[in-house]
């Protein structure tokens, strides 16, 4: 079943390799350490804002407790205006140990009360000194602010705020250390802060939540690399088959590329020798009359004739052993060809023979002579240029043709062009459409102009290939705009 999705077809069209997966596994594993990295960091980020959440939270907690502690007491001693001794030592004791044993805490290092009076500020870190200051409004004994220096000038510069908001104002200094000042306001009335300096330490917890995920991490990333690993073997393995396969398969296709190749050179060769056997049969005929006619005028003349005659036949012998010919045979630095000669050689010694005889058709020949020497071996060019001929002979019908041959030299383009057109019936226009290789159908194989269903159609393919395929040259046919057809061939220099 096909299947429709576009995405997947496009896909089909290439081939993973093996450097595409490396790269896909490598990708991967970078990834997966950035994944790592970023999780970590977020992590990190994360206990350091629930530590500091925790911290200023449980300090807040602690301080406020105590300073409700601290005012409950006060007020209860305030009740009783004329204690006994032991009711008063007891109230000190209890003022003491909120002022100092909390100081024996893992995490508060100072602790203070701060009262107001008029404009001045007491400090406050004795609980006698704190008893008599409830009872008489006074500080009897040398104040305590020069053991509470920072936490004096902290709470003189929120000392408005904090009596105008009456909540508790957190100060972080060297993001550890929390000044807490907690609003003093026993009975209802603003007197001052308890403040409390408290260093919350957590990093231990930090420490083994970072611990715990890293070793996390670390066997995750080893399974993951494990099961990565596995992966690439897999398709390693399993490109490197489709490779093997894929390869014996092009070796087989390239073999049968070869075969087939060799076998259409071959038929070529049958081909072209089969076609060349009934000129050669032709050209033996013409030898015999000129051997019956000689005599000493035209002795000379014969004698020409018949050397380039047998010259012709010996190529064919030639070529009926070879189906693919060495090219230094067909061109070389050594030929030095005249096409305009060759040309006339055809006409005047094979064509107009014919012509004598039968009377059915005239050539006229237009060469210039400016067209330079030929490096091609003047019997393939015999190949290439009788066959059409020929073929302007057999397609024009049973009236009298006019066959035009003609060369042009071009210094400008580099090249000759050696044109032959008739005033026949003209090409039938299906045959002159191109196939998917852009050659022109004329020119196939087994394709032909004749009427006659016997014809071979093997004239125009010969002449096609020889001239393409193993002297370089391009040619072209095409239908006149009144009547006949043109060949066209093009001869770069």
């Amino acid at each position: 079943m096909k299947s429709s999705n576009p995405f997947i077809e496009s896909l089909k069209k290439y081939r993973f390799e093996l450097r595409h997966l490396t790269v896909v596994f490598i990708a991967l594993l970078i990834l997966q350490l950035v994944l790592l990295y970023v999780n970590k960091v977020s992590l990190r980020n994360f206990v350091d804002d629930t530590q500091e959440w925790f911290q200023k939270n449980s300090a807040e907690k602690f301080a406020g407790l105590s300073a409700s502690t601290l005012e409950l007491l006060m007020e209860t001693t305030r009740k009783n205006t004329t204690p006994f001794s032991g009711d008063r030592r007891r109230v000190i004791q209890f003022f003491d140990i909120i002022l100092n044993q909390h100081v024996l805490q893992q995490n508060v290092e100072e602790i203070c009360l701060l009262v107001s009076n008029s404009d001045k500020t007491y400090v406050i870190d004795d609980g006698r000194v704190l008893y008599t200051f409830l009872l008489t409004q006074k500080i009897e004994e040398p104040d305590a602010s020069s053991r509470h220096v920072e936490a004096l000038n902290i709470y003189n510069d929120i000392r408005k705020e904090l009596k105008a908001n009456e909540e508790i104002v957190n100060v972080l200094k060297n993001n550890h250390t929390y000044h807490i000042f907690v609003p003093f306001v026993p009975n209802g009335e603003f007197m001052g802060a308890l403040y409390m300096k408290n260093i919350t330490d957590v990093s231990f917890i930090q420490r083994a939540i970072i611990s715990n995920y890293e070793e996390t991490s670390i066997i995750y990333t080893a399974l993951f690399l494990l099961g990565l690993l596995a992966m690439y073997y897999i398709s390693m393995y399993t490109v490197k088959e489709r490779d093997e396969a894929q390869k014996r398969l092009l070796d087989e296709h390239e073999k049968r590329i070869k075969q087939k190749i060799d076998f259409d050179k071959e038929t070529l060769f049958t081909k072209r020798i089969y076609h060349t056997h009934h000129k050669a049969e032709k050209v033996m005929g013409f030898i015999k009359d000129d051997l019956r006619s000689i005599n000493p005028q035209n002795i000379d003349e014969i004698k020409y004739r018949a050397t380039r005659y047998s010259n012709f036949i010996s190529r064919v012998i030639y070529d009926m052993k070879w189906y693919d010919p060495p090219i230094q045979t067909i061109r070389n630095m050594s030929f030095q060809t005249n096409l305009n000669e060759v040309v006339k050689f055809i006409v005047e010694n094979i064509f107009n023979r014919t012509a004598k005889k039968s009377n059915s058709f005239e050539i006229v020949m237009k060469l210039d002579k400016n067209v330079p020497a030929l490096h091609i071996n003047e019997f393939v060019i015999w190949e290439i240029i009788e066959p059409l001929i020929q073929n302007s002979i057999d397609h024009g019908g049973d009236e009298n043709i006019l066959i035009t041959i003609s060369t042009e030299h071009y210094p400008a383009q580099r090249s000759t062009k050696l044109v032959i057109e008739d005033n026949g019936a003209g090409i039938a226009p299906e045959l002159l459409e191109e196939n998917e290789n852009g050659v022109k159908i004329l020119f196939l194989e087994n394709i032909t102009t004749k009427n006659e269903t016997s014809s071979s159609g093997y004239g125009c393919y010969i002449a096609y290939e020889i001239a393409t395929q193993r002297c370089g040259w391009s040619i072209d046919a095409e239908n006149l705009p009144m009547r006949g057809c043109r060949f066209i061939i093009t001869i770069p220099h």
